[in-house]
């Protein structure tokens, strides 16, 4: 059979032929190309000269790149544009991937060379880029379970199986839920929704019919859910919403992600005492900005102390605005309402309401004026190109060019969402910046996922002012990878700690309050440009309720701290949701609903590769204020200030320690002053 997947791409760029590419070629490529990545293993190690750094330590580099590129696409399209096949071949490769890894890390003579090089590192000059290479590959080695004797290193391979496993399965109940759940409003209950916008009941009736039935059908996909729960007064309904959102993958059923829960805990837990360290917290902060359990727990404190007061200011703040809007109705604010009253509260003292903004923030002048500030910053420019084949329809192909012409990359944005696509917006790769063995530059493959609702009708999509941050914020993490600089597929673009991916992405979201930025292309459908009043009020109002929000996300990060701490297995009989409320009780300002977790959907943290490291979007957060700061004083254009964020930031990858990336960028370590004084 010829597989596309075995070959080098013959299209523009190298990009992968997605129309020729079937799912019955998936396994067959995953096959060959494990088989070629032992075979180069194999080369390494039976490799009679003495060990050097060439030999060696970027001889493993360069292996397993067919296996590399294979993995990318496969488990990139598993995220956007899958399928129950597609899942099923996940399952079964997601063991073998494992192994193939396992059988590596656990290569004891592969790290008899690699030691030997490290052990001699101080007898040759190396430059930052291979010290980097040589210290992540040894440490690799030994956080990965080569020093075990052989029942350590089978438990190893045991405990790394089933952990990849069960995440894989955590995520896909996550979606399948996800995508399942419907709230059904009926013909005759047009009233109970007739205060939504008119384009989130027409997505609702289309989303009814697609079902087989009539009325509307509210969901739990996170652009219409938030829409409902922001602008619905039926407090009826956003009750059921919400608790079907906090409820998610809690109970039982063939989606309950409970025991799930806890085999995921416990399994870390062992593997991390196995490695040696006392829980899985203290491994996985070893190799970040914070550096440690104590750290984290110590800035997680830090902010909470400092904005928790003004949080419950701005919740009583809210309350009396409910109450003095209740009508008769119980004027108790519950977490289901506090959307709707942010939003009415907006709009009765700032004259900013979701709608209005929405008017002026069309996705398709939204993606020309992140384009535009991408080439004001940087003198970058952007280019659609049709001939460059897509996995989906509504994804499109740009390709990006330097300022002398030269091309950085190939960027897919992908927009709407899909019963295919998994929830949120996330930046990933087809292919990474790297240089091959024999020395030729690869430039990356980018590709951005959102879901945003699809318009109908010949329309561009509305966005919310938090949607146009979203944009922004995936756009950030794909300069990252676009702006990629480095020889090594393994440090460059985003292969930097979980505390410092997040900076690019939430720096950028800075600009969304900006007038000069948003005076380029904001406008309405005729024509009328977004006036300088609203976006006053807008960056007056972000400020209301930040203290709030920000404790939220402080919760998360403990929440994600206390099952990460936890020095021994998860017993059977511990209920997530009570583990969760007992966790998140200092972060807490209204009461507990009882019944509920989001545990068991919280995806970031049991499949998505943050596990003891959601405190990082706040980390990133703190630094990302620190850093706009130097934008606010010398102009928020200023080509100076975008050419050191590039050169210092966004291109270096993980070739340097992010420490001395950011100080090299603002002169100083960072200051968590800045945030502080943003959200109070």
């Amino acid at each position: 059979m010829e597989n596309p997947l075995l070959h080098d791409f013959a299209t523009p760029h190298g990009t992968p032929p997605f129309a020729s590419v079937r799912l019955e070629h998936y396994m067959p490529a995953f096959e060959a190309g494990i088989a070629q990545l032992r075979s180069e293993v194999d080369a390494i190690t039976g490799n009679t000269r003495p060990p050097t750094f060439e030999n060696t330590v970027e001889a493993l580099e360069h292996s397993g790149v067919l296996l590399h590129g294979i993995e990318s696409i496969f488990f990139a399209l598993n995220h956007a544009d899958t399928s129950d096949e597609m899942d099923a071949v996940a399952n079964e490769v997601q063991p073998m991937l494992t192994d193939v890894a396992n059988d590596i890390s656990l290569n004891a003579a592969l790290f008899g060379r690699v030691r030997a090089v490290w052990e001699a590192r101080d007898e040759r000059d190396y430059t930052p880029e291979q010290a980097m290479l040589l210290e992540k590959t040894y440490r690799g080695f030994v956080r990965s379970g080569t020093g075990l004797d052989e029942a350590g290193k089978e438990r190893y391979r045991a405990l790394t199986t089933e952990l990849g496993q069960l995440s894989l399965l955590f995520a896909q109940r996550v979606r399948a839920a996800t995508n399942a759940y419907g709230l059904h409003i009926a013909p005759q209950d047009e009233a109970r929704i007739a205060d939504l916008p008119t384009d989130l009941r027409r997505s609702m009736a289309e989303e009814a019919a697609r079902r087989g039935t009539d009325g509307w059908m509210a969901t739990l996909q996170p652009a219409d859910y938030e829409a409902f729960m922001m602008h619905s007064a039926d407090r009826g309904l956003k009750e059921k919403l919400w608790r079907a959102r906090l409820t998610l993958c809690y109970g039982d059923g063939a989606e309950d992600n409970r025991e799930a829960v806890r085999r995921i805990v416990s399994l870390r837990v062992e593997l991390a005492r196995l490695l040696g360290y006392a829980t899985w917290a203290d491994y996985t902060l070893e190799e970040s900005m914070a550096g440690s359990t104590t750290v984290v727990e110590g800035f997680i404190d830090e902010l909470l102390v400092a904005t928790k007061v003004h949080a419950e200011g701005q919740l009583r703040e809210i309350e009396r605005f409910a109450a003095a809007h209740a009508n008769g109705s119980d004027p108790q604010v519950r977490q289901w309402d506090i959307p709707y009253y942010i939003e009415k509260y907006r709009a009765a003292h700032y004259s900013v309401s979701d709608e209005e903004i929405r008017r002026y923030v069309g996705l398709d002048d939204a993606e020309r004026g992140v384009f535009e500030l991408a080439g004001r910053l940087f003198d970058i420019s952007f280019r659609r190109n049709e001939d460059i084949e897509v996995y989906h329809p509504d994804v499109r192909a740009f390709e990006v060019f330097d300022a002398d012409g030269s091309l950085l990359a190939v960027l897919y944005m992908d927009y709407y969402a899909r019963p295919s696509k998994q929830g949120g917006a996330w930046m990933t790769e087809f292919r990474p910046m790297f240089f091959t063995a024999d020395g030729r530059e690869i430039r990356p493959l980018v590709s951005c996922c959102f879901n945003f609702g699809k318009p109908s009708g010949g329309s561009q999509t509305r966005l919310s002012f938090r949607e146009l941050e979203t944009l922004l914020h995936e756009f950030g993490h794909a300069l990252h990878g676009i702006f990629a600089r480095g020889r090594y597929a393994s440090l460059t673009g985003t292969n930097v700690y979980r505390d410092f991916v997040e900076l690019p992405s939430q720096i950028l979201e800075n600009w969304a309050t900006e007038s000069e930025f948003l005076d380029m292309w904001a406008q309405t459908a005729s024509g009328e440009k977004i006036p300088e009043e609203l976006v006053a009020n807008i960056r007056r109002s972000k400020k209301f309720m930040a203290a709030y929000q920000n404790v939220v996300q402080l919760s998360y990060g403990m929440l994600d701290m206390a099952w990460h701490t936890l020095g021994a297995s998860v017993p059977d009989d511990v209920d997530p949701g009570a583990f969760e409320a007992a966790a998140m009780l200092p972060t807490a300002i209204l009461p507990r609903m009882g019944g509920v977790c989001m545990s068991t959907s919280f995806a970031h943290i049991f499949a998505g590769g943050y596990a003891a490291g959601y405190y990082g979007y706040k980390w990133a957060e703190a630094l990302d204020a620190d850093a706009f700061s130097l934008f606010e004083q010398r102009g928020i254009f200023d080509r100076a200030t975008a050419a050191s964020l590039r050169d210092n930031i966004l291109a270096p990858g993980g070739a340097e320690p992010p420490m001395v990336l950011y100080e090299r960028f603002r002169g100083r370590p960072p200051a968590v002053e800045a945030l502080i004084k943003k959200i109070q």
